[in-house]
């Protein structure tokens, strides 16, 4: 496509987006970080965030002890992820791609492979807990039988709506969150009028004066556990942030993008204590509803909502749905064009969400995987992290600097460049990534799920996302300076932090074809 002009005409919002993972050029690079905002901000808006806002009740917690671990988990969240913002302005590109400047042409996949599994989970826990809002609100305003049917309608229509903005692009996906924020909001606000008479903030949780001794030494585990839920929301966009801010100019001013993407994570407490805040109704008026052995937060909801607030759920849903699912597919169909050359973007789109949506039917109907996903979600969100630690270190280190054409070697199938190092692998960042990962894992600790054999390790308190978080931090700077990168890799002001060594930089070239058996 012929770049387009900076005074000529936008594209229609209905112009498939011609662009993969290839640096987009300057002068379609017209977003700004308040689009981001609104991605970032749009994607989390929903009623998905909502059932995760439940989960403090769910843990036993008063609405006040709720409210400080969901405000914790969003502030640490929001501070891990906001750097991540930064990649896409600087190379133009995703950020897995940017990330072969840390963990080698090759190790880029890791990012790939991250972000394929976190967009099939998050879209997985958007469809299914809006569609069963959907379902859940026509049974109660027309008596739509709550059979598998109307489920199969429900989950297909949003799976269908989000694959159709995906494969459109960037354009439409912004217009689409524009739409939603402002909509999503609304609602909210109007959900706090519909429960204004039934919330009580004095709700006390198990966690009482008069609670005995074992439950009492629980606090501090459900608090923990309920802040890593609440920050694993954050921390799953940093897979996603250099697709929506790749369209931003190199230009942009970096507080200002990076402002930007912290900002649309604070907002997000709107729908995070409105779930919190109707969970302790629920927990009051319809106990049943917050069993943690199965919990049903949207059919409590609806069990306590006025007969008028019923549509408003139905639409908080849909759009809920539709924004949440585009943030999460977008992206991994444009990351996997790119690690399938021959799948164009769109193909890749079709093929991801083809998948995606074959998983949401049977994981709901044939393997019961409902309540598991939020397990596998933790889980690799306990994987992502460290990737993104690795990442913001790399570029502190690095000051920002990248060789934009030098991140694009794998896409193009070629071979050499700043970012070779070890046959396409650097050792460093692909070290300090999968053994702070696996520690995490180790030490996971989710009580009637999984529990890691170093689960106990804290008598009971998660503290697999911190520590992933630390040793991978400590890990990669002491490896950095220890083995110290070529200074090729680095800007012509050098490094920060870290020592670097002078190694001729590999040429690209193009990779020998593969060879053809004689016949």
């Amino acid at each position: 496509m012929t770049p387009q002009h900076p005074d000529s005409p936008a594209p229609s919002l209905i112009e498939v987006e011609p662009y993969g993972v290839e640096r987009i050029p300057d002068a379609e690079r017209t977003a700004t970080p308040f689009d981001l905002f609104r991605l970032a901000f749009g994607g989390a808006n929903t009623f998905s965030t909502c059932v995760l806002g439940a989960f403090p009740v769910l843990f036993g917690l008063s609405f006040w002890q709720g409210l400080a671990a969901t405000v914790l988990g969003v502030l640490t969240g929001a501070l891990i992820l906001c750097p991540m913002a930064l990649f896409g302005p600087a190379n133009g590109t995703n950020n897995a791609v940017s990330s072969s400047a840390h963990l080698g042409v090759h190790g880029r996949v890791v990012g790939s492979f991250l972000s394929l599994l976190t967009a099939v989970a998050f879209f997985s826990i958007s469809v299914w807990s809006s569609g069963d809002a959907l379902v859940g609100g026509a049974h109660r305003l027309f008596g739509l039988p709550r059979g598998t049917l109307s489920y199969v309608v429900a989950y297909a229509l949003f799976a269908g709506l989000v694959l159709a903005v995906c494969v459109y692009g960037f354009r439409f996906m912004l217009f689409v969150n524009k739409v939603a924020v402002a909509s999503a909001t609304a609602l909210f606000l109007l959900g706090a009028v519909a429960f204004a008479g039934d919330f009580d903030p004095s709700y006390e949780g198990s966690f009482t004066a008069s609670a005995d001794a074992a439950t009492q030494a629980m606090f501090w585990p459900s608090f923990i556990g309920a802040a890593l839920i609440v920050l694993s929301n954050p921390v799953s966009f940093g897979a996603f942030l250099g697709d929506w801010s790749r369209y931003i100019p190199a230009g942009a001013p970096r507080r200002r993008v990076v402002g930007a993407a912290f900002l649309s994570q604070l907002a997000t407490l709107l729908p995070f204590v409105f779930g919190l805040a109707t969970a302790s109704i629920i927990a009051t008026r319809a106990p049943k509803y917050v069993d943690p052995a199965a919990p049903d937060f949207v059919g409590g909801l609806l069990a306590i909502s006025p007969s008028w607030y019923f549509l408003p759920v139905c639409l908080l849903a849909l759009i809920g749905g539709m924004s949440t699912g585009t943030t999460a597919l977008y992206g991994t169909g444009l990351d996997f064009s790119s690690v399938f050359p021959r799948l164009s973007r769109v193909r890749a789109t079709m093929l991801v969400g083809a998948v995606s949506i074959a998983f949401i039917f049977v994981g709901r109907f044939a393997l019961d995987l409902v309540q598991s996903i939020s397990t596998f979600a933790t889980m690799i969100i306990t994987c992502t992290t460290p990737w993104m630690v690795v990442m913001i270190i790399g570029f502190f280190t690095r000051r920002g600097w990248y060789d934009p054409d030098a991140l694009q070697v794998f896409n193009r199938r070629q071979r050499g460049g700043r970012y070779w190092f070890t046959h396409g692998w650097n050792w460093r960042g692909m070290t300090a990534w999968w053994v702070s990962a696996a520690l995490g894992i180790l030490c996971t600790d989710i009580p009637g799920q999984f529990v890691g054999p170093l689960g106990d390790l804290a008598n009971g308190v998660d503290i697999s996302l911190p520590l992933s978080l630390a040793v991978a931090a400590v890990l990669h700077l002491s490896l950095l300076y220890l083995f110290p990168e070529p200074r090729a890799a680095y800007g012509p002001k050098g490094p920060r932090w870290v020592p670097t060594r002078e190694i001729p930089v590999p040429p690209i070239t193009e990779a020998p074809a593969p060879a053809v058996a004689a016949v």
